[in-house]
């Protein structure tokens, strides 16, 4: 039986490469304890943000240690840190049902420039873990075919009038399901909806091991092990980077962290590139150039950049006085979407 509370500290780290957003994983260490295994066999999936247990003794701030944790296994230098959400839901970390102390961990979001890793992290796709949420070609297929209508049978299923309404709304909300506008920034509250409705590998893993150890929740159904949406992650990785991209996204439009992920000069091309990577749509050219220039963000360095098959692109730097001249310095307009 579970006794005490473990505090942890988990960041998922964030850069851009080319068009697209990374975050850095490392190998989850959780092993099903040998009374509860099948056979010879292993989680699934063992990506994991970087996360170790908060000692008190040896840092005086949460900050500090999160720092610590994740320079140790990445390798990185930190520059930009914030603290996203704390993390607490029953069960959230596999080591509890099998005895372990209850685990509540705080999250934070890094923001760096890409950069080679050391100690056997690496960088993934951040839209493999949600296909869905990248709209920058097209409306994603998946959405379609596979998310859709899987809601709308979890929607039918329900046998309570008001339960199923309920449904029914939030699942029109979080995916725009009755034509609606897409809202890019619903990120997390569409991942809980899916794993709520048992369409992640997520909410079969933790339904399957809190049978083995003999803590299901009540009331819980069986679940049938569902299609692969996006690439899963230990614990409740996806779900604190559910919550990064949700911050992100909201972010873009009133605080200029944009900059973090560039290099002091760059190229207002290399700009939009990262601002779509980031928020999941494409960009009006002329009209964020405009943004950009105009809403006195950047600035000219009075240089050129040499482009292979093309002439040379003026670069840019980012205008740090911009942050003291008025309270909205985001780098999409307060609409966009």
């Amino acid at each position: 039986m579970a006794y005490g509370t473990q505090l942890g500290l988990t960041v998922a780290i964030v850069a851009v490469a080319g068009t697209s957003p990374r975050v850095v994983v490392v190998r989850s260490g959780f092993e099903i304890p040998e009374p509860f295994r099948r056979g010879d066999e292993t989680p699934p999936h063992r990506d994991a943000l970087p996360g170790a247990p908060f000692d008190p003794n040896r840092f005086r701030t949460l900050q500090d240690g999160v720092r610590a944790v994740a320079e140790g296994l990445s390798g990185l230098s930190l520059r930009y840190v914030e603290q996203l959400y704390t993390f607490g839901d029953r069960h959230r970390d596999p080591h509890e049902l099998f005895g372990g102390a209850r685990s509540v961990v705080v999250g934070y979001l890094a923001l760096v420039r890409e950069a080679a890793l050391g100690g056997g992290a690496e960088w993934r796709d951040l839209y493999d873990c949600f296909p869905w949420e990248d709209w920058r070609e097209e409306r994603p297929a998946i959405l379609d075919s596979v998310i859709r209508p899987a809601l709308e049978r979890w929607i039918a299923v329900e046998t309570d009038e008001r339960a199923r309404a309920r449904r029914k709304e939030r699942a029109h909300l979080a995916f725009a399901m009755d034509g609606a506008e897409w809202d890019g920034e619903r990120v997390l509250e569409r991942y809980e909806l899916l794993y709520e409705a048992g369409l992640l590998v997520e909410s079969f893993r933790d339904r399957d091991l809190q049978r083995r150890a003999g803590v299901e929740e009540p009331g819980a159904g069986r679940l049938d092990m569902p299609r692969a949406l996006g690439r899963p992650m230990a614990r409740d990785g996806r779900r604190i980077l559910a919550a990064t991209l949700e911050r992100l996204r909201g972010k873009l439009k009133y605080r200029p962290i944009v900059f973090e992920l560039l290099p002091p000069t760059f190229t207002l091309h290399r700009l939009q590139q990262v601002v779509e990577a980031l928020s999941g749509n494409r960009l009006h050219k002329q009209n964020f150039r405009r943004l950009m220039i105009a809403g006195g963000l950047v600035e000219p360095t009075g240089q050129l950049q040499s482009q292979t098959g093309g002439r040379p692109a003026e670069l840019y730097r980012f205008r740090r006085e911009a942050m003291l001249e008025r309270t909205s310095t985001g780098a999409l307009p307060p609409d966009a979407h």
